[in-house]
């Protein structure tokens, strides 16, 4: 906690009064950053990237977080595509039709590729697909981006040097997460021509999930309520790398999600090639991945992947996706579902 406080000293090369921007995606990990730059006693501000895939209980937690704790007003920006889907209904005019596309599929994409508002949803249109573990492309567009470009870049331009405080933690608790940030450093220094530096500052990047929940613990500040109700993280609702359990407790607290990923999958799909694009990857299911390895072959083709009724319906199951869990089927209120023992 003290490197946090130490801040100034820690960044070399700094003239004059930085000024510091901490990143708050309604979670434990950016709100420690929030809470330890409010200890710190010097000025600073607060974003949210709005992706319009949020629950929203996530919603509400962060437009309260300020009067909850004393720290600056969370600013809020959101992505906009609406210059690349513009961008993509000319390549369905043209490269589409060159390709020798089928009519059906190529007016299914016209149709669909207007701006919906919604900037998750839009980012998928775009791509014609969702984002998945491999390729990952919704952090850099629904929040690096737009963060960047509406707030970082004008500060930069005002005062040249931006200290960025991002709650990345090594001991993350989904696949992979801490072997990809096993190098990362605590601080970094970007620079930009004619414009300054932006310093991105890890305070806590050594921290266990218990460190976050205690610094809430000291300021009184009662953690994102989806943490006990069994979500791992609640950034993006669902997301794609939710895992089993997570989901099973997403499904059976929140049946709405389920009519608004099927909405999804429908207009993406539309602005697939494919004709097909499903939210969570084949392999998420042991069936999936079997129908998914076949595709590849070229067999079995038309039958579709897995959707997330198919999900919903496997997220119920016990380990080889089967038989269903007596426990799961119980009432929910009768067993703790948080990760992190924080029960209701």
């Amino acid at each position: 906690m003290d490197g946090a406080l130490n801040i100034d000293q820690s960044c070399d090369g700094l003239t004059g009064e930085p000024q510091h921007i901490v990143s708050v995606s309604g979670g434990k990990d950016s709100a420690s950053c929030y809470l330890l730059a409010i200890m710190r006693g010097r000025p600073f501000r607060a974003v949210t990237a709005d992706t319009g895939h949020e629950n929203e209980i996530t919603y509400e937690w962060i437009s309260k977080l300020s009067a909850r704790t004393g720290g600056p007003e969370v600013e809020i920006v959101k992505a906009d595509f609406t210059a690349r889907i513009a961008h993509k209904r000319q390549l369905v005019q043209t490269k589409w039709v060159s390709d020798g596309m089928p009519d059906e599929i190529i007016q299914a994409a016209l149709d669909i590729l207007h701006p919906t508002g919604i900037p998750f949803l839009d980012l998928c249109i775009w791509k014609g697909r969702f984002p998945s573990i491999k390729g990952q492309f919704c952090t850099e567009h629904l929040k690096a981006e737009p963060i960047f470009e509406q707030v970082f870049v004008p500060a930069m331009a005002s005062q040249g040097n931006v200290i960025s405080w991002q709650g990345e933690r090594r001991q993350g608790e989904r696949r992979g997460e801490s072997q990809n940030r096993s190098q990362l450093p605590r601080h970094q220094r970007v620079r930009y021509a004619d414009i300054g530096s932006l310093h991105i500052w890890r305070p806590i990047l050594h921290w266990s999930a218990e460190n976050t929940f205690a610094l809430h613990d000291h300021f009184g500040l009662e953690p994102n309520p989806l943490y006990r109700m069994g979500m791992g993280r609640v950034g993006c609702f669902p997301c794609i790398n939710a895992r089993k359990g997570e989901l099973s407790a997403i499904f059976a607290r929140f049946p709405e999600v389920l009519e608004k990923i099927r909405h999804f999958e429908l207009l993406v799909s539309k602005a697939s090639k494919r004709g097909q694009a499903t939210f969570f990857a084949a392999s998420t299911t042991p069936q999936g991945k079997r129908l998914a390895e076949d595709h590849k072959r070229g067999l079995r083709l038309d039958e579709a992947l897995p959707g997330i009724d198919d999900i919903e319906a496997w997220s119920r199951t016990t380990r080889g996706g089967r038989q269903f869990d007596g426990f799961k089927l119980m009432d929910g209120n009768q067993l703790c579902s948080s990760q992190y023992g924080l029960c209701e």
